[in-house]
């Protein structure tokens, strides 16, 4: 069988250069790529770290796309951000005003805090154990 591995995922935005701010200044994600493909659309590549799945900005189109904004995981955390030191990270995320729905706790596999990206999209921010 093949290698495979998670290598891109999409977050539905609504503004560019919006999510590029949040994403790219705030969260700290390094933007690979930000190509024009037409009027309305832009092909931008982010990666939150070293290794790991790189994210897309897709900006919606049409009504349903634009109802998933926000909720692409039907309220659930559905994506994890893994770090090498919480605290640090925290610090810098709070710094940058982002809404966090609890605050840090230690689980058995690590640290973790629930927080929203500027969509209300769910993520946890993980040191593991």
């Amino acid at each position: 069988m093949p290698s495979l591995s998670l290598f891109q995922i999409s977050i539905i935005i609504d503004d560019y250069d919006k999510a590029l701010a949040f994403y790219r200044d705030v969260m700290g994600f390094t933007l690979l790529e930000d190509t024009k493909i037409s009027d309305d659309k832009r092909w931008i590549v982010l990666k939150p770290g070293e290794s790991g799945a790189q994210i897309i900005l897709a900006k919606a189109s049409g009504e349903v796309q634009k109802t998933a904004i926000g909720n692409q995981f039907g309220g659930r955390v559905g994506l994890f951000l893994k770090t090498d030191d919480f605290d640090a990270t925290y610090q810098k995320l709070a710094s940058g005003n982002v809404k966090f729905n609890e605050p840090p706790r230690n689980e058995k596999y690590g640290k973790v805090v629930v927080f929203e990206d500027i969509y209300g999209n769910k993520w946890d921010l993980i040191e593991p154990k």
